[in-house]
């Protein structure tokens, strides 16, 4: 094709691509009938102006920082191609989302963040749109999810107060902190703290950290390399606990003994928190109470010289099994700590009975031999809170274990002793002692004796009665008692129904020695 010489006479000089001038200025236009649209010259080179925009180029950039879960950004920046027109402006696309701007750089607002997704994009001129770039893939991130609250829960037994909640996604990056926050009554942010490990969810406040019968809601957020998520709505409020500590001596009636050459009477299951616990268990640890609320205590009875069991004393979830009954000619009973095995005309050993794990120990066995007028009667001593009751020999009836030592008055006094076994013989001959009673008030048995009973207030077991019915009747077994120590700046409410005293403060603590009865005590 022929070339029309600058200036431009009769129509825009055309030819085909070599035969553009090669000396043109700024403005200079020309057809270039190779490619079909019209160039202009822009100082530089001939560029298209008559043609749609060339197909650009793109790189997509991840934002990032500061940007919500919800509504992450990226910059995509575009390139012009050189096959086509001069780009007017430029369409950036991701899935659905898109975005305009004459501008090269773009910043596109997504739905959610995630990992290699497909961004295009598009130039535009008068002329029309280009042909789509070519697909980049890229990460988008973001802050976290805001969390998703769950509750607050205030303990029943400690000062705490357990802080729940859900975690959502981590916004592509991963996490350096959950961070929760306490709102004094609901309005006054106090010192946030931060949870074990990112993946955690959950955190307990304890005391110290919140005050003392003050109500509290809580947020919580997250932090990534991005930035801190917003707060998570609120909880609902709760109260941090006003606990303290009571240390407990729970020790129940003891059991009692039987007539007619009885086994002695168990001592009362014995629960400490302070030096020592019954039935050589491990030391129990104190109970966390609140002001201002109720605690039953029962005060167990010691069993009748009938042979009955020890009744339960109680505190609160605390409960000492009454001891066990010394028997006449069977099987000691089992109970806090067990009865003796009484003989019958047989002559026959009877065992003890069973103690209860970590209260008490069991009862001796009963023994017999002779015949006709020299039969001997031998019963088994009652079990004690720290030792067994012995089983009876020749000569020799059962001795009632021993109790255990406890200092929670603030001097050491000896509870829950098992009761001696009786003896008999069935006529004439040198009489045969009754067992001695154990530590803690347990009672003696004898020949043609009344046994002893346990002393009150100890839950010692009762001596076994001597040779005959009635007139030689088994001790009964000692009431129980239940003694509470508690700081100094406490004083307790002892309720209708029970009979006790508080003592004056000493050592930073002070006492309620409840003896009798069942009811509450409060602080």
């Amino acid at each position: 094709m022929a070339f029309n010489s600058f200036p431009a006479k009769g129509g825009i000089p055309s030819g085909n691509t070599a035969a553009r001038p090669s000396g043109p200025v700024i403005g200079d236009t020309y057809y270039d009938g190779t490619l079909g649209f019209l160039l202009i010259f822009d100082g530089t080179a001939f560029i298209p102006c008559s043609a749609p925009a060339a197909q650009p180029t793109i790189t997509v950039a991840d934002v990032g920082t500061n940007q919500p879960f919800t509504a992450p950004t990226a910059t995509v920046t575009f390139t012009e191609g050189t096959a086509g027109g001069k780009a007017a402006g430029f369409t950036a696309i991701q899935s659905s989302v898109s975005a305009t701007s004459t501008s090269s750089t773009i910043t596109l607002t997504l739905t959610a963040p995630g990992t290699s997704l497909p961004f295009t994009g598009t130039s535009f001129n008068g002329f029309g749109t280009s042909p789509s770039s070519l697909t980049v893939n890229q990460e988008i991130t973001s802050l976290p999810e805001v969390r998703t609250i769950g509750t607050a829960t205030a303990s029943t037994s400690e000062n705490q107060v357990t802080v729940t909640w859900t975690n959502g996604n981590n916004g592509g990056k991963v996490l350096s902190a959950i961070t929760i926050t306490p709102f004094l009554n609901g309005t006054t942010a106090e010192t946030s703290r931060t949870a074990a490990t990112t993946s955690s969810t959950s955190y307990t406040f304890t005391l110290g950290q919140l005050t003392a019968g003050a109500a509290y809601t809580f947020k919580v957020k997250a932090t990534n390399a991005n930035g801190t998520c917003a707060d998570s709505t609120a909880t609902n409020s709760a109260t941090m606990p006003n606990l303290f500590a009571v240390d407990y001596l729970v020790v129940a009636g003891g059991g009692g003994a039987a007539a007619t050459h009885g086994g002695g009477g168990g001592g009362g299951g014995l629960r400490s928190t302070v030096t020592a616990t019954g039935g050589g268990g491990t030391l129990e640890t104190a109970l966390n109470v609140a002001g201002s609320t109720n605690y039953t205590v029962t005060v167990g009875a010691g069993g009748t010289n009938a042979a009955t069991n020890g009744s339960n004393s109680v505190f609160s979830s605390i409960t000492s099994t009454g001891g066990g009954y010394g028997n006449s000619g069977g099987v000691g009973a089992v109970g806090g700590s067990g009865g003796g095995g009484g003989t019958s005309g047989n002559l026959d050993a009877n065992a003890g009975g069973a103690g209860t794990a970590n209260q008490g120990r069991a009862g001796g066995a009963s023994f017999g031999y002779g015949s006709g007028d020299t039969r001997v009667y031998l019963s088994g001593g009652g079990g004690g809170a720290n030792t067994a009751g012995t089983t009876a020999t020749t000569g020799t009836s059962g001795v009632g274990g021993a109790g255990v030592a406890v200092s929670i008055t603030g001097s050491s006094v000896t509870y829950a002793g098992g009761g001696g076994g009786a003896t008999g013989r069935e006529s004439g001959g040198a009489n045969v002692n009754g067992g001695a009673g154990g530590a803690g008030g347990g009672g003696a048995g004898g020949t043609r004796n009344v046994g002893t009973a346990g002393t009150p207030n100890t839950g010692g077991g009762g001596g076994g009665g001597g040779f005959l019915a009635g007139s030689y009747a088994g001790g009964a077994g000692g009431s129980g008692v239940v003694i509470l120590r508690y700081p100094d700046t406490q004083t307790i409410t002892i309720g209708a129904g029970l009979t006790g005293t508080e003592s004056a403060a000493s050592g930073g603590y002070k006492r309620a020695t409840l003896t009798a009865g069942t009811g509450n005590v409060s602080w």
